[in-house]
């Protein structure tokens, strides 16, 4: 008992430790002096971007959902807020990506996905659905565009997502409402789309 004791207690620590790293990041950006922040080109902003939130996507994914089911420690649940789990890795992306837009900064991520669970999870434009596709057939190569929004131009940069694990193929496979069920490892399974408002 004192052992699932500290395995939730170290748990509930590295939980934390990745949700800093996000919140870490965007007062970072605050931080950081102004002029080198405008000779970043968006391109290289959104790179940087999704490097860290696919580093953390990753340790969480592995290291701490992964291990924690292997062990029998606790498992990840869709409803984790109301039973003894933790969040889904994609949920895990989406409190990361809400504490991130609330910082004011204007960026923007989330995941996007041609066979997505919940509607709201699928592309929102042409631009969005024609990457995913072009994902789908090479999953190296990054899509990048401008977009707009009313009188707002946004800089969008798009990467493949594919599963990490058997955690996330089982996941998907499995949920009732997915409507595609032979996920594998290595798979893409959909993207993440980084938005970054442009100055005029």
């Amino acid at each position: 008992m004192t052992n699932v004791r500290k395995s939730r207690n170290g748990l509930s620590m590295a939980f934390l430790a990745i949700l800093f790293i996000g919140i870490g990041f965007s007062s970072s950006l605050q931080a950081s002096d102004s002029n080198a922040m405008k000779n970043l080109s968006p391109e290289k902003v959104a790179d940087f971007i999704h490097s860290i939130v696919e580093a953390d996507r990753h340790v969480y994914t592995t290291h701490i959902v992964k291990r924690m089911q292997d062990q029998g420690v606790v498992v990840a649940r869709e409803d984790w807020e109301n039973k003894n789990a933790i969040p889904l890795p994609a949920q895990f992306l989406h409190i990361s990506s809400k504490l991130v837009a609330e910082s004011g900064h204007g960026i923007r991520f989330r995941l996007i996905s041609l066979w997505p669970i919940y509607r709201r999870n699928g592309p929102a434009t042409d631009f969005e659905r024609k990457a995913l596709e072009q994902l789908s057939l090479n999953s190296d190569t990054p899509r990048r565009g401008i977009v707009s929004t009313g009188k707002k131009r946004l800089f969008q940069a798009i990467y493949a997502d594919k599963a990490i694990n058997d955690t996330c193929t089982t996941c998907h496979n499995a949920h009732p409402l997915s409507p595609k069920r032979d996920f594998r490892k290595g798979d893409v399974m959909g993207a993440i789309v980084i938005t970054i408002p442009l100055e005029d």
